[in-house]
């Protein structure tokens, strides 16, 4: 999910005084009945216990270290942040914090360096410390199903925020993340802070943000073939998180090696240079890429997602479309009709040409585009669904599409793919926010069944989990209806405690269920657990609920 977090030292500190890698919630066995209604009582909570500002990172940075650093825009008003922090830790710790502008030079950059951001928000949890990019869309739907609309309009006014001081929603507020966004989904974000303020003055001033992250997916880099898009990321060489990030059996670049040094005739030439026993420019080019997209890693781009450049993604077409009918929707609101028209039709015109292009009649898939020599992929992957989530597809696609819903539906919910490649965004592995996806796109259409079907089925397995350790984690095996990792090879191999976008989609999922969705989901989280469950040492270990990081 392209994340590494803090320091070594802050992460140290912030478990010592009992948080982030501790999560709302009773220890395994602490309480005589567990149920959906505990489990949804632990995701309210969440919010506090996950909600971070400048104050709680930089306060704990300061308890472990003599002093403590945040880059600020180059354009910022640095007086009026140290003010700020002035404000909130005191003049005394405040002066142990070296505020910096972003240098012009990007050489000159330091990493694992937060950003500052203007508004608290809240994090996923466990390593993964900062504001992330696609994580904040479907946290801030968990927060507003639970009214916290000031928590969830201050996310949107930091991503806002991004855009006109970074160039782009990033993909976390860390100075390793300056080079790429995430899945675009800031229109989303914006179009539901006005639903639920109604605030005009706001929007209008919104607006012209949100096209000037529009812009920034049009350029040339993201350029795939005849209007589309693709994944990109404007560095190079080896994503510097991944680096640091070192695991049994090393960084993922270093077990990604191993791998093509075990199958030399799977390994490319364009991405492995067997000889040297390196990864190439190329490679590290398409896996900053992969982290862009969030699916990282998985092969649904070729092995490793080494061939992520040639693609135009299903996702992310969708996600560009809604973009653009939520502009010309969020205008028509504002009573500019011209403007309207004019994002509707780039709308419409970008949903024809990925009809045309990812629709495949005969699977009955949405499938991601090949657009370097005009084919389809042929790797069925849970994004086929984002065409029924944006309103994208037509009913009898929309049809065709549930009707392969077992193609994907496990014992625990969907699976992401069909194909156990050791990555974590593969079988068996399921993702929260592609459950939302999935079951949201399918009650669009009118599909209910089928939404309950899949909904209960992570529903049961997140609530099975939770009473078994006390906590909410980052992914589950949707196959053996657990939160052990037994089958995961690439990837993040830890299961973070948290988490921010699988308490949300619980609480979203749980609501869309209706009255009675609460005995549903207790009676699959009952239900007999497949007997093949890998024995394996639990990801996610009990843990005692902390007070609030702030």
């Amino acid at each position: 999910m392209a994340r590494l977090g803090l320091t070594a030292t802050t992460l140290a500190a912030l478990a010592a005084c009992g948080g982030p890698h501790r999560a709302p919630g009773p220890a395994a066995g602490a309480a005589a009945t567990c149920d959906a209604a505990a489990t949804r009582a632990y995701v309210r909570a969440s919010w506090a216990t996950l909600t971070r500002s400048n104050a709680s990172l930089l306060g704990t940075a300061l308890d472990g270290a003599d002093r403590a650093s945040m880059y600020v825009a180059a354009d910022a008003d640095v007086d009026a942040i140290r003010a700020e922090l002035v404000a909130e830790l005191g003049a005394a710790r405040a002066a142990r914090v070296e505020l910096t502008p972003l240098p012009a030079d990007p050489a000159a950059l330091v990493p694992l360096v937060p950003l500052y951001l203007p508004h608290p928000y809240v994090v996923p949890g466990g390593r993964f410390q900062e504001m992330y990019g696609w994580d904040s869309f479907f946290i801030l739907q968990g927060l507003l199903v639970d009214g916290e609309v000031d928590l969830a309009r201050g996310m949107t006014d930091n991503f806002l925020y991004e855009v006109e001081h970074y160039g782009m929603v990033l993909n976390a507020n860390d100075s390793v993340f300056l080079t790429r966004s995430q899945p675009p989904l800031l229109s989303g974000m914006v179009r539901a802070i006005f639903d639920a303020t109604g605030d005009r003055a706001w929007l209008a001033r919104a607006l012209p943000i949100v096209e000037r992250y529009h812009a920034h997916w049009l350029g040339a880099d993201h350029a795939a073939g005849d209007g589309l898009a693709r994944y990109f990321d404007h560095g190079a060489g080896p994503a510097p998180e991944v680096v640091a990030d070192v695991e049994p059996g090393g960084t993922h670049y270093d077990r990604v090696r191993a791998w093509y040094r075990a199958h030399p005739d799977q390994a490319p030439a364009a991405a492995y240079d067997a000889a040297t026993d390196t990864l190439t420019p190329r490679f590290y080019q398409a896996d900053r890429a992969m982290r862009e997209s969030g699916f990282d890693p998985t092969d649904r781009f070729g092995r490793f997602a080494a061939d992520i450049l040639d693609y135009a993604p299903v996702c992310l077409n969708s996600l560009l479309f809604a973009m653009e009918r939520d502009l010309g929707d969020l205008h028509a609101a504002l009573g500019d009709a011209d403007e309207a028209d004019a994002w509707h039709a780039r709308a419409e015109a970008r949903r024809a040409r990925v009809r045309a292009t990812m629709w495949d009649d005969a699977r009955g898939l949405f499938m991601d585009y090949r657009f370097t020599d005009d084919t389809r992929s042929s790797y069925p992957f849970v994004t086929t669904f984002f065409p029924l989530w944006v309103g994208l597809a037509d009913d009898a696609e929309a049809r065709r599409v549930a009707g392969n819903l077992e193609l994907f539906l496990r014992a625990g919910g969907l699976s992401t793919s069909t194909t156990a490649s050791g990555s974590q965004w593969d079988e068996p592995f399921g993702w929260a926010p592609m459950q939302v996806v999935a079951v949201d796109g399918l009650r669009r259409y009118g599909l209910d069944a089928d939404a309950d079907r899949a909904a209960t089925a992570f529903l049961g397995t997140v609530t099975r989990d939770f009473c078994a350790h006390g906590t909410i984690v980052e992914k589950y095996d949707v196959v053996h209806r657990t939160s052990r990792l037994a089958e995961l090879a690439f990837g993040y191999t830890t299961n973070e405690i948290g988490f921010g976008w699988t308490n949300a989609a619980y609480a979203v999922l749980l609501a869309g269920l209706g009255d009675g969705g609460a005995a549903v989901v207790d009676a699959a989280a009952t239900a007999t657990a497949p007997d093949d469950a890998p024995a394996a040492t639990e990801a996610a270990a009990p843990a005692a609920a902390p007070a609030a990081a702030d």
